[in-house]
């Protein structure tokens, strides 16, 4: 058990490394909700019925068999008579969580794999719980959160922290291990530390702290920590890599902790399977079939019958170790994909960079030659930025830059290439356009930066840009890249000398016309 000096020097090493992310605004007004005794059931109705979307996706879980339900529930104020506030607020804080921080577009870390395991894992817990009469009312919601810490160190460590992941899957290694040498704290410490700022009840957080090492806990045998544990691995069975191994263990265990027998733990094995596949579905993950135990038990059994052996799982591990091989094979081939597109990434908004850009600029500058085409280029930086660091720091200076990126990056053509031409200077290369489109995309440009609004520590930050543009008509002069980047580059100036916030379109070695 750690002291509080212990956790106040973790808690202060957390904040120095990472950023903890805030609760989603929804979930902090279910939060308020069900702490007003006397107005709970209303309130928290009211929330959940707001989001047509959220209602329906409760409606389906709480009519599902693995919260056993007599009669079909058809409204939100029936579903929390039913089975209860409590459960009500844990399945749509699920959702609410699960939603917010699901990036299927994230580089490297495999939400979709981290949440199929982390559902499973929630219902997991919640069949033991009912099926052993165990009395944790929180403990879908935390199970499905024990490993948030690793989403978290992820968003912050990025490529740094999927190195330990995959290390981690190295036989005989250990995650926590690798974490805690690396950061100095590991992600059940990141996971308690978010929880507990984000003030969700410690029924909830203290089993998260310790459901790699529940022996360190303050509760008895068989206790909250415990069942994460166990949940952990039930789930591990159908979303990792080791099932026949795992799965002998899980069956001791369930066999001498809850003083049952082989065919009882495997039907809550088979349970398991069924109840996931049912509610992974609710939370919009892609399909994906699971199997319970025994299916792929009776698949092993008929292959084995070929070979005239008795081993029923010989077969089943064979058949993992090659899918093992075949992964970490893809695996590979992703690393060098991935590492050949890192060469011409920018780190910190995940555009090309500026070598990218100069070698693109060339190749579509010869081929306007080549086919008499036009290629126009747009460079625009972020007007008084510095004052943005100086106000804010400079990590909010970083999420403004994250944002415009992701924003110019959402407004451009396939064909069309963004980069970060260096600081806070950007550009845009836009093959095939003229003069007049570049003028309307340039317009567009800025209007669509001036609109977004960049939220740091409860104030929301907005910017401008500069922007210069110029084009290389097929029936122009002809012209060099760097007279090219010249031009765009002085229209930009020429719009901050002008006041800021616009456009000066030039045409290559002319005067100005706008």
């Amino acid at each position: 058990m750690q002291t509080n000096e212990n956790y106040h020097n973790m808690r202060q090493l957390i904040d120095k490394e990472l950023n903890l992310p805030s609760l989603p605004v929804i979930a902090v007004q279910i939060l308020n909700a069900v702490q007003k005794d006397d107005t709970a059931l209303t309130v928290l109705g009211e929330i959940i019925s707001a989001d047509p979307a959220l209602t329906a996706k409760m409606l389906q879980v709480a009519n599902s068999a693995l919260f056993n339900c007599n009669g079909e529930i058809t409204n939100i104020n029936r579903a929390m008579s039913v089975l209860g506030t409590n459960t009500i607020k844990n399945i749509a804080l699920s959702f609410v969580i699960a939603a917010e921080f699901n990036d299927p577009n994230a580089g490297g870390f495999n939400h979709d794999r981290y949440w199929r395991h982390a559902v499973t894992a929630a219902v997991s817990a919640e069949l033991l719980s009912k099926s052993f009469n165990l009395q944790y009312n929180d403990i879908f919601v935390t199970a499905l959160l024990q490993d948030i810490g690793m989403l978290v160190i992820s968003m912050t460590k990025g490529d740094e922290y999927n190195s330990i992941l995959k290390e981690a899957r190295l036989p005989h290694a250990d995650l926590s291990v690798l974490e805690k040498k690396k950061y100095g704290f590991n992600h059940q410490q990141v996971g308690y530390a978010l929880l507990t700022n984000w003030l969700l009840p410690n029924s909830i957080c203290e089993p998260i702290l310790y459901h790699h090492g529940p022996q360190e806990g303050t509760e008895p045998r068989c206790n909250p920590a415990e069942i994460l544990q166990l949940s952990n691995q039930l789930a591990t069975i159908y979303t990792g890599s080791e099932t026949a191994e795992l799965a002998r263990k899980c069956q001791l265990t369930l066999i001498e902790k809850f003083n049952i027998d082989e065919a009882q733990a495997l039907d809550l094995l088979d349970a398991v399977a069924t109840n996931s596949s049912k509610i992974i579905t609710t939370f919009e993950l892609s399909p994906r079939e699971i199997k319970p135990y025994s299916s792929l038990l009776q698949e092993a059994n008929a292959e084995l019958a070929k070979l005239n052996t008795s081993n029923e799982q010989l077969i089943l591990e064979m058949q993992e170790a090659k899918e093992k091989a075949e992964k970490l094979n893809a695996e590979l081939q992703d690393a060098n994909t991935r590492l050949k597109e890192l060469v011409y990434r920018d780190g910190l908004t995940g555009l090309y960079n500026h070598r990218y850009f100069q070698e693109s600029l060339s190749h579509e500058l010869a081929r306007a030659n080549r086919y008499q085409t036009s290629v126009s280029l747009i460079m625009f930086d972020i007007d008084f930025f510095k004052k943005v660091n100086d106000i804010h720091g400079h990590p909010a200076g970083d999420l403004v830059l994250m944002n415009i990126a992701k924003a110019v990056s959402g407004a451009v053509r396939p064909c069309d290439i963004v980069a970060r031409y260096g600081g806070e200077e950007f550009a845009v290369i836009l093959p095939e356009t003229s003069t007049a489109g570049a003028k309307v995309f340039a317009a567009r440009l800025r209007r669509c930066v001036e609109g977004i609004a960049t939220l740091v520590d409860g104030q929301q930050i907005y910017v401008t840009v500069s922007a210069g543009a110029t084009t290389l008509n097929p029936k122009g002069i002809a012209t060099t890249k760097d007279v090219l980047i010249e031009t765009a580059d002085r229209g930009l100036y020429m719009s901050k000398q002008n006041g800021r916030n616009q456009v000066t379109i030039l045409e290559p070695e002319t005067s100005l016309n706008q």
